[in-house]
Order: structure tokens, then C-alpha cells, then sequence
């Protein structure tokens, strides 16, 4: 099912309602679904090149206010569902040190939580349920997203005759390469 939702979602991003289609799927994405906005993204700056820009600033927007809701979430239902599960495995000393941690590093956690493959919702989720300060997730939101969708674009714009020559017909191969690319890239600049 999630593969042939993958094959709609590449085909709407021809399609006038795109734009739309990708901020409900980054807006999710960070907060309770599983597909990436990449999925959309990737063809969208390709066949539209000069509003690569613009595309990955709405994408970053929609995926940071997503995260804002999966912190929501992560506040308000971490007491009724999380604390229950956690004290009847016995890991309360555990919650205890990972809070301590957390809330240590957690601007540094969100950030590359946004920036890499990572499942963003995890971290959003993780940053509500721990109550980290909500100004640092939120600008540590938008430097690991904006980053990653940023970065994406402006690889996209560069390369883009050359992927998208390679984009016909191999479209999972050329989403290998441009995670690759964008990995190798994360790496160079010492992020990961």
C-alpha cells in the first residue's frame, strides 16, 4: 500500500496542486507519517528548477510546523501513554539519565534529527514528552530542516539536467544518489 502511495505522491508533483500536496505531506511527515517530503520535493525542484528556492522554504516551513505539532503531542499525551509503558518495564532510572541528556544536548539532537534521515517524528515527539524549551526546538527545528531541504534544493538546482536525465526511468536510483550526495555532503561540512 505505502508503494503505491509513494508512486501517487511522485505523480502529483506535476500537478498544479503540488505545492499543496507537499506541505500537507512535510507537515505530517515531522509529526505522525512515515513518508518523507523528499519523495515530492526531489521531483518538484526538478521540473521546476527556478522555484527550487521557494519550494524547499515552503517544504521547511510546513515540516517545521509539523514538528511543532509531534512536540505537542509528545507534551500532552507522554503522561497518559509514555510514563505508564515506562514505569511498567521498569526504566524510570533510564527516562531519568536520557532527560538529563536531553535536555543537555537536545537543540544539538533536533537539529541533526532534522538535518538526516533520521525519523523527525521521533524527535519532535521525544522533545515534547521531555519538555524541552520550546524556542530551542523550534530555531534548532528550523536549522536542521531548512538545512536539509536547503541543501537538497541547491543540489537539485545544480545537477538537475543531469539527475533528471538519470531520473527517467531509474527514480529510485537517482533518490539513492541525491540522499548519498546530500549524506556525503553532511559529512564534509563535519555535521554528522
Amino acid at each position: 500500500m505505502m508503494k503505491n502511495f509513494s508512486k501517487w505522491i511522485i505523480l502529483q508533483s506535476e500537478k498544479k496542486i503540488a505545492i499543496w500536496i507537499l506541505i500537507l505531506l512535510a507537515f505530517f511527515e515531522s509529526s505522525v507519517f512515515p513518508i518523507p517530503p523528499d519523495l515530492m520535493l526531489i521531483p518538484m525542484i526538478l521540473a521546476l528548477r527556478e522555484k527550487a528556492w521557494f519550494i524547499a522554504g515552503v517544504c521547511t516551513l510546513a515540516s517545521v510546523s509539523g514538528g511543532l505539532a509531534g512536540y505537542a503531542l509528545g507534551y500532552y499525551l507522554f503522561e497518559s501513554f509514555g510514563e505508564p509503558l515506562i514505569e511498567f518495564y521498569g526504566y524510570n532510572d533510564k527516562l531519568a539519565l536520557f532527560e538529563e541528556y536531553y535536555n543537555r544536548w537536545g537543540g544539538w539532537i533536533v537539529a541533526a534529527g532534522g538535518l538526516t534521515p533520521l525519523p523527525y517524528k521521533l524527535v519532535t515527539f521525544s522533545s515534547g514528552a521531555l519538555a524541552l524549551d520550546p524556542w530551542v526546538f523550534l530555531l534548532s527545528s528550523i536549522l536542521g530542516r531548512g538545512l536539509r531541504f536547503y541543501i537538497l534544493a541547491a543540489l537539485l538546482w545544480h545537477f538537475g539536467p543531469t539527475i533528471q536525465r538519470l531520473f527517467k526511468g531509474h527514480y529510485a536510483l537517482v533518490i539513492l544518489l541525491v540522499l548519498l550526495a546530500l549524506a556525503g555532503t553532511f559529512l564534509a561540512i563535519g555535521v554528522l
